[in-house]
Formats: C-alpha cells, sequence, structure tokens
C-alpha cells in the first residue's frame, strides 16, 4: 500500500508531532510512506522524516489561512504529486491540509482520510474562525472517505457534519516509548531534588503558559522561595512570555524553546503542566505519561479522557489561583507525586503507544479502501 501523508505545516507540534510517529510505525509495518508539508522552510519534520528514508514533497502555497488563491495553488501542487506518484490513499492532517487534500483526492479519484487534530468550530475559537471553519467542514464532508478524531470529545463534535456516522471513527494519539525514561515507579520518593516543573507547548494559543507563570509567582509569595520551572516550545507568544516572567520577578523560569530530546528534558523534572484553553487529544500529555510524571492540566474534555481520574492526575480550571494550589500539595507530598506518576505510566502502556494507534490506522486504511468510488467535487 502506498499513503501520500499531507500536513500544513512542519513546525513543531502536536500534530507534526503524531505524522512522524505514525510514519515510522507504518514504514516499520511495510507500507511505502510519502508526505507533503506545506511551506518552503526548512522544518523539523522534514528534516526527522527524511532522516528515515521518506520522500517529502513541498507545497509551499500551503498555509493556515484559508484564502482562494493560495488555497487553489496548493491544491494544484498538491494534485500534480498525487498524479505523479500514485498513491492508493491521501491521509490528510490538521485543517488547509484537509482542504487540499480532499478536494485534490477527488480530482483524482484517490480516496481520503482527514485526521482532525482539533474542530476549529469548537468553543473556545472567535465566532467568525469557527463560522468559516464549520461551513467548510460542511461543505467537504462528502470527499471525505474517513473522518478521524482523536478523542470521543471531537467526535461528538463531528457527528454533526453531514457525513455518515459509519465513516466516523476514534483513534487517539499514540507515542513510541522509549526505554529508561519512566523513573516516577511504585516506591519512588520524587525524581529531582528540588521539585521542578516542565510545560511543553507552542507558546501560542489554546496554550496558556501564562497561567504558569503567575502560578508560579503566587506559590513564591505563599512559600518564600519560586519552584523552578522549564518551558519547551517556541512560537510567536514566546517574547511575550518572557516579558510576563521578568514582570512577575520570576527568577527560576527557563524558556529553552524547542529542543531535540524531549524524553531527557521531560526526567529532569517531576510535575507536567499543560494548561490550555481547549484541546484534542494533547501529545505533549501522553509524553510525560510515558515519562511518568506528576501531571497537572487544564480541565477538558479530551484531557480527561487521555486522565480520566484523580487517581492519574490532577485537573484544574484554566486560573491561576488554582493551579498554584495543587501545584503546592505536589511539591510538598512525593508520595502523591511518585503515585500519580505510576498510574499515568501505566495508562500509557495500556492505551496510548504507537503500535496500538499505528494498528488501529492499517485497519482503517484498509476499510477506507474497501469503500464505494470517491466522489467528484
Amino acid at each position: 500500500m502506498n499513503v501520500l501523508q499531507v500536513i500544513t505545516k512542519g513546525e513543531v507540534g502536536g500534530a507534526q508531532s503524531h505524522v512522524r510517529t505514525l510514519c515510522t510505525v507504518l514504514q516499520r509495518r511495510g507500507l511505502h510512506v510519502e508526505v507533503a508539508i506545506g511551506g518552503t522552510r526548512p522544518e523539523p519534520l522534514a528534516t526527522d522524516l527524511q532522516a528515515l528514508g521518506l520522500p517529502v514533497h513541498r507545497i509551499a502555497a500551503l498555509g493556515n489561512r484559508l484564502h482562494p488563491l493560495p488555497l487553489w495553488r496548493a491544491t494544484r501542487d498538491l494534485l500534480r504529486i498525487v498524479r505523479e506518484r500514485r498513491p492508493d490513499l491521501l491521509h490528510a492532517h490538521s485543517a488547509m491540509a484537509g482542504v487540499a487534500a480532499r478536494i485534490a483526492g477527488a480530482l483524482a479519484g484517490v480516496p481520503v482520510v482527514y485526521t482532525v487534530h482539533g474542530f476549529a468550530f469548537k468553543p473556545g475559537h472567535p465566532p467568525l474562525r469557527r463560522a468559516i471553519a464549520w461551513a467548510t467542514e460542511c461543505l467537504l464532508a462528502p470527499l471525505t472517505r474517513r473522518l478521524v478524531c482523536v478523542s470521543a470529545h471531537e467526535q461528538a463534535l463531528a457527528r454533526a457534519l453531514p457525513l455518515p456516522r459509519r465513516c466516523i471513527s476514534v483513534i487517539v494519539n499514540g507515542v513510541e516509548d522509549v526505554p529508561g525514561t519512566a523513573l516516577a515507579l511504585p516506591g519512588s520518593t520524587g525524581r529531582t531534588d528540588p521539585v521542578s516543573a516542565v510545560m511543553v507547548a507552542r507558546m501560542a494559543p489554546p496554550k496558556r503558559p501564562d497561567l504558569l507563570l503567575r502560578a508560579l509567582a503566587r506559590l513564591r509569595d505563599v512559600r518564600g522561595e519560586e519552584l523552578p520551572a522549564s518551558f519547551l516550545g517556541s512560537g510567536p507568544d514566546l517574547a511575550a512570555h518572557r516579558a510576563l516572567a521578568g514582570q512577575l520577578g520570576l527568577k527560576a523560569v527557563r524558556f529553552e524553546g524547542d529542543v531535540a530530546d524531549v524524553p531527557a528534558h521531560l526526567a529532569r523534572h517531576a510535575i507536567f503542566v499543560l494548561m490550555s484553553d481547549h484541546e484534542g487529544l494533547p501529545i505533549s500529555l501522553i509524553e510525560a505519561m510515558r515519562a511518568g510524571m506528576a501531571i497537572v492540566a487544564s480541565d477538558l474534555p479530551g484531557v480527561r479522557e487521555l486522565l480520566p481520574d484523580t487517581d492519574c492526575a490532577r485537573h484544574v480550571p484554566p486560573e491561576a489561583g488554582a493551579l498554584a494550589d495543587t501545584l503546592r500539595q505536589l511539591i510538598e507530598s512525593p508520595a502523591t507525586r511518585a503515585r500519580l506518576g505510576a498510574a499515568a505510566r501505566q495508562r500509557y502502556e495500556r492505551h496510548y503507544t504507537a503500535e496500538r494507534m499505528g494498528g488501529a490506522v492499517l485497519a482503517l486504511y484498509a476499510d477506507a479502501l474497501r469503500g464505494a468510488s470517491s466522489p467528484t467535487p
């Protein structure tokens, strides 16, 4: 089977991590995989995939804006790639790649699987963007052979689209295991001394590093000492968050930007924090589960699917005071940190490995190829 993966951008992010992991598993299982990535700049995803020996194609006009002229150019260029490479299946990831791939697939007679990493029409997005995203998904639903959601919450949203329910599936994200990184095992009393926290997130909405920064300032004022914290990730709001840390007088905060070895960085910390306004099924949390960390995250539907109860993680509302209180409890209780970390690791092993995800995707590909012929736009 020949599959062409299509993604809007090759930057550091959850969708990109998903594509990297998926390509690795599919290649291991004998599929011929190629990838088309939007933009022209060298980006980490393209570098990683080329290191795996995968052909990578660039679509210069493909970007995050829904603008008719660049979209036409991106679809034209993708259609040319499809006709040259003749894949059996297109698998699109992220919104604009989903638009271009479904149109190109219909024109070329190639079935399209579309993985939604988070609908843009759900609450939390600006009203105009939600309306445009809803209209776009409704218009393109007939061109979608299979729609893949990363969580049951996203699936519930998808069922409002004009798409048969049999065409909508849930395949949760998975990440490759990294031996030796799960350190918070039962009986452990903590991973580092002093305790420190880490957040892995792109510095852009819907992520909320500002909430962790304000919580760190509150903790310092209450405890008389600062909780060391690292922020991994870059993005357009990085400078603003650096400035906020300075305004709050935080001295033990490190902004490390994009890093090559996330597991090694996580291993230096005891507590993982992810504060967001909305999420699909965040891969950074799965990485923290794999590492056996004590996790604190926003109380969101996708997060609760990953970590359903207080035995696995602490869920907090998007408010700095609540986050500060939860962090203080974890700082003061090594046993609680160890228990949460062990439970999170067990959930990862049962539900969120790369092999489980890859097997589910392969089964879906086979089902998609058995389906009716592709529609015409």
